[in-house]
């Protein structure tokens, strides 16, 4: 979903656009060759936050992000530390990292991209929805901190619903590589899977432009508001849901 703000932007911003393995650097080096503007840099944010140390940002976008999927009575907690070690621990460090640097400058912007999940009880999916719940918590406690902050730094959430981009559809099959016949669910697996796919199937949004413009606002907006969430419809569900839990 960053792909069609970052073709908005390309001609105003120099950007850093960083990815995580080398087939995708490769991938985005070639995408974006002829652009002067963009620095492409494979960066994994569990170990190589030292390569953003020269780097001069005035408008961080902490988009990283994974997900585990399995029942939380069975996930295996490798599988959830990690998704808290990306989702959680990582950004906070990298929000960190950089914060210390825009506060000397002032005027300057960090965006957290959580989702809609933080607020939803997604079966099969606790693990990601709770590590996100956590970086939207996170991302508001962030922003009444920030008015103490001697310079500005604005803070921005912006929480996406369900988009196909194949993030999803990938998520929700992971946790069939370890449910067999040991798991609470094994005579369901099937009926799960199904249910999986049409859930998918009807509430994925096939065009980006309504996140992508949310975020390019967050990006340029001379004063952004605090938090952005799209498509309307998925963030009006995902009230209603909370009223009920």
């Amino acid at each position: 979903m960053i792909y069609p703000v970052i073709q908005r932007l390309k001609k105003d911003y120099f950007l850093y656009v960083t990815v995580h393995t080398d087939s995708e650097l490769e991938r985005v080096r070639r995408l974006y060759k002829e652009n002067k503007n963009i620095e492409c840099l494979k960066l994994d944010i569990t170990k190589d936050l030292n390569k953003l140390d020269k780097l001069d940002i005035d408008v961080l976008v902490c988009n990283a992000a994974v997900a585990e999927s399995g029942s939380l009575f069975e996930i295996p907690m490798d599988k959830v530390e990690y998704n808290f070690k990306v989702n959680v621990f990582s950004n906070l460090r990298l929000i960190q990292k950089v914060v210390k640097k825009m506060e000397e400058k002032g005027e300057e912007r960090i965006i957290v991209i959580s989702s809609l999940t933080s607020k939803m009880p997604l079966p099969f999916l606790g693990s990601y929805c709770a590590s996100k719940a956590a970086l939207s918590m996170m991302g508001k406690v962030m922003y009444y901190e920030s008015i103490l902050l001697p310079s500005k730094v604005d803070i921005v959430l912006i929480e996406p619903g369900l988009y196909r981009t194949g993030f999803n559809k990938l998520a929700f099959d992971k946790k069939y590589d370890f449910m067999d016949y040991n798991s609470f669910f094994d005579k369901q697996i099937e009926l799960i899977r199904k249910s999986e796919n049409i859930y998918l199937w009807l509430f994925e949004k096939r065009s980006l432009k309504s996140i992508a413009d949310k975020i390019y606002k967050a990006i340029t907006a001379s004063k952004p508001h605090f938090r952005y969430s799209a498509p309307v419809s998925h963030d009006l569900f995902a009230k209603i849901v909370n009223l009920f839990y």
